[in-house]
């Protein structure tokens, strides 16, 4: 082993070893609330504010350490699960279950009782599609495109008429990456996942209504195919929010299993911040991790006593709808992040000696996707276990068996706000290294320099992701 490897593998060391001592802390804190649990309130004797400042030196430290330790090295092992003809078994298997699945919810959207916790239209979609598969893709890689319905449906007619069934020609980019190469903008995915997850699952009462979210499934659903249909399969990476969104997300699985080239299942182990350090295609792939990141800490802090007293103030003074005002804040927010992360780049390229801001934020937005699933993981964890459970119960009733789960029975308030402070603060220092990594492949002798803008926007992200989680919850 050489040595820049081996001061890189010691730096996994010396986080675990800093989130060991911050765990001491979050167990010792004042007041606080578990968002995705009861709301119930628990007391220690150690203020907030302790656990803000051990949180941004553990990041601060981090990155001062990757200056020294984090090459440009990538070491991944790749190993193959299934043979390309067992894969395809496999992959068909997978793709008609999913297509079925799909059906019976579309149909229990519409007829069946109308009530969230009660529908499999409305679990589903929201719990476990929209937010439960980012924590599978986090972990193992994106599955949506062989879960996608539409995708199913497509390969079918590809099979049935021995062709690709595109009905257009688009022209190709060469210049464009692999499976991005039809010129078509890449902004729609971004403007989808803005109305999708932004407005309408956390703004609107959309999600309540089963009905309303089988139509919202229908739809996305129809403009899916009729991409697929007249552009083929680079409509997905243009067009599909949830695709785009866990094909990012995934970049930072440390266990990646997909398809192969040969079409065979493997499995590759990586560290995190290896993938996450390399370049996006587009501005508008910039804009969407922004977006991604932006969207999961926005939903936690609506259920927060600053985010009400805002939107009370916006409606009350200029006298604007309650709904407009939501989504004017929402937006306002957008714009805020998209702000500050196209001036960290420009001062990333500036220290770096570079002049070229697109091409920096290119390469240094995936960087902060690792805070985007740490916050995943805690904001959405036990919601999506919880959700899951309560499909699974609503399923087999279906059929006539009775089941009662109840996966977080034994897990206190006080355990679960520890493991969202640890995993969001273990998100924030693998994205200092994915930072100092993409760094380094950009400036090279100036990294240590050009690092430095998004250590101090990862530091103070990690005390306003903090805050976020230690707010009293607000219906």
């Amino acid at each position: 082993m050489t040595p820049a490897r081996s001061a890189s593998a010691r730096v996994p060391r010396l986080a675990a070893l800093l989130l060991a001592l911050l765990a001491g802390l979050v167990v010792t804190v004042q007041p606080v609330s578990a968002h995705a649990l009861s709301g119930t309130r628990f007391d220690a004797p150690v203020p907030l504010t302790l656990l803000y400042a051990a949180a941004a030196v553990t990041v601060l430290v981090t990155a001062l350490a990757a200056t020294r330790l984090v090459t440009t090295d990538a070491r991944e092992r790749t190993r193959k699960l299934l043979s390309p003809r067992a894969t395809r078994v496999l992959v068909r298997g997978a793709q008609a279950l999913a297509l079925l699945v799909f059906a019976v919810a579309l149909a229990q959207g519409l007829t069946g009782r109308q009530v969230r916790a009660e529908n499999v239209a409305t679990l589903l979609a929201w719990a476990v599609v929209f937010d439960g598969l980012a924590l599978l893709a986090a972990l193992l890689g994106s599955p949506w495109r062989v879960l996608a319905p539409w995708t199913a449906i497509y390969d079918g007619l590809a099979a049935l008429e021995g062709r690709d069934p595109t009905l257009l020609n688009v022209d190709a980019d060469p210049s464009a990456e692999p499976g991005q190469r039809v010129r078509l903008a890449s902004w729609p995915a971004l403007v989808a996942f803005l109305l999708l997850i932004g407005v309408f699952e956390n703004l609107t009462v959309l999600p309540e209504s089963p009905a309303r979210t089988a139509v919202l499934l229908a739809a996305y659903a129809l403009v899916m195919l009729g991409g697929l249909l007249l552009v083929g399969r680079d409509w997905l990476a243009h067009a599909d929010p949830i695709g785009v969104f866990l094909d990012l997300v995934a970049r930072v699985a440390p266990l990646r299993v997909a398809r192969d080239d040969d079409g065979a299942l493997a499995a590759t182990l990586r560290a995190p911040w290896t993938a996450t350090s390399e370049p996006v295609a587009s501005l508008g792939r910039v804009a969407f991790v922004v977006a991604a990141v932006y969207t999961i800490s926005f939903d936690g802090f609506t259920s927060t006593p600053a985010f009400r007293g805002l939107l009370f103030w916006s409606t009350d003074v200029p006298e604007i709808p309650y709904g407009v005002a939501g989504v004017a804040l929402y937006l306002l927010g957008f714009a805020l992040f998209l702000a500050v992360f196209a001036l960290t780049a420009r001062a990333a390229d500036a220290l770096g000696g570079r002049s070229d801001t697109r091409a920096a934020a290119r390469r240094l937005a995936p960087t902060v996707l690792p805070i985007a699933v740490a916050y995943e993981f805690a904001h959405y964890g036990a919601y999506v276990t919880t959700s899951a459970a309560r499909l699974l119960e609503v399923a087999l009733a279906g059929v006539g068996y009775a089941l009662e789960l109840a996966p977080l029975a034994g897990v206190s308030v006080q355990a679960y706000w520890t493991f969202e402070v640890l995993v969001i603060v273990l998100g924030h220092v693998v994205a200092v290294l994915a930072a100092h990594r993409a760094a380094l492949a950009r400036y090279d002798a100036s990294a240590r320099r050009a690092h430095l803008p998004l250590t101090v926007l990862m530091v103070a992200y990690t005390v306003v992701s903090l805050w976020i989680i230690s707010q009293p919850v607000v219906a």
